[in-house]
């Protein structure tokens, strides 16, 4: 029995915003552009859901519904960061992670050990560190399936989670709308309405045959998942480049001696989660990335030629101080791979190293 969790980020963009500017926590916001020029909410807080604002609503609408609405322009390469961030957390339970999109993906953590195995606190346990690390809330739900669990984590949103057990799965969907149903659209939904359609209770007791005969291939679909059934894995073949540990240390380090005192610790997660991933990956590179207290950042890499020591690490930490000067907020260690099951990919040496 597969262990799911979809993870799930609250109002992701505009999230992002209220973190790096508290005063806009108690403000109705969107994200998205101008109304003069035809723009569109990408997505929006809480509050201003309240007046009934929603994602792909023209701009100029939405502030017809709510003419205090702050509408902020978004910067994708800030929210990338933090999804980058929340990314590399999901990979600290799980390889087998299949993302949706910046804000949310699907983890199968059937084989995870942490937390006892339970599906549960691993997905309480993300969930915390994702506030902590990123500054944003995000939402899970934990199911049997890929299905089951998107549907979960949307019931009990903001910074919630909701857990579909497999004794639970009979009597959960028997009572779950059919518009709740990945594919169902407005209009597939107004066709089943008309049929009478209205819960999964009510699909099951319609043929596989005349759903087929109403709805084409999508039947089967219809036929599957309303009685819970999806066996669709976590599709994690989007192979990986990279692995890397940070930390952001809430007193900034002050000088080389204090950073190289944090390199064993980042060292030490940092192999242990290299001995979850698979075989077919061969790490050629390592790198430290630092963060000064100024924001500024620098990453500094060499190809791996003789182990991953400490020492290599600390050599490389100099490189990298002596490009900023400056007290340091956040230290990263991290290794580049080649995917040898991509037989085209040559490995070129480093001829001097």
């Amino acid at each position: 029995m597969r262990k799911i969790i979809h993870c799930d980020c609250d109002c992701f963009y505009a999230a992002v915003e209220m973190r790096d500017d508290p005063s806009l926590r108690s403000l109705p916001i969107a994200i998205g552009g101008k109304s003069d020029r035809r723009g569109v909410v990408a997505t929006c807080n809480y509050r201003a859901r309240e007046f009934g604002i929603h994602s792909a609503m023209p701009t100029a609408h939405a502030l017809r519904l709510c003419p205090d609405l702050v509408v902020i322009p978004g910067t994708m390469e800030k929210y990338r960061k933090a999804a980058h961030q929340i990314r590399q957390i999901f990979y600290r339970y799980t390889d087998k992670v299949e993302p949706l999109s910046l804000d949310e993906a699907y983890l199968d953590v059937t084989d995870c050990q942490e937390c006892r195995g339970s599906a549960t606190l691993i997905a309480q346990q993300i969930r915390q560190t994702i506030a902590e690390e990123v500054g944003v809330t995000a939402s899970a739900g934990i199911a049997p399936n890929k299905f089951l669990a998107k549907v979960a984590s949307d019931l009990n949103k903001p910074d919630g989670q909701f857990v579909i057990t497999p004794e639970e799965v009979e009597g959960f969907v028997k009572t779950l709308a059919v518009k709740r149903i990945f594919g169902v659209g407005k209009v597939t939904n107004e066709k089943l309405q008309r049929l009478g359609i209205k819960t999964c209770g009510d699909l099951q007791q319609r043929s596989l045959i005349e759903l087929v005969d109403k709805f084409g291939t999508f039947g089967k679909r219809l036929h599957d998942l309303s009685t819970g059934i999806d066996n669709r894995s976590v599709n994690s073949d989007s192979r990986r480049k990279s692995l890397s540990v940070e930390h952001t240390y809430s007193d900034d380090l002050p000088d080389q001696a204090a950073c190289k005192d944090k390199i064993s610790d980042l060292l030490l997660e940092l192999r242990s989660r290299l001995r979850r991933i698979d075989s077919d990956y061969l790490v050629t590179k390592q790198f430290i990335k630092v963060k000064f207290n100024d924001f500024t950042s620098t990453t500094v890499e060499r190809q791996l030629s003789k182990g991953m020591s400490q020492q290599s690490f600390e050599d490389l930490l100099v490189q990298a101080l002596a490009r900023g000067g400056r007290p340091v907020r956040l230290l990263g260690l991290g290794v580049r791979f080649v995917d040898t099951r991509q037989q085209e990919i040559g490995l070129q040496l480093d001829f001097f190293d």
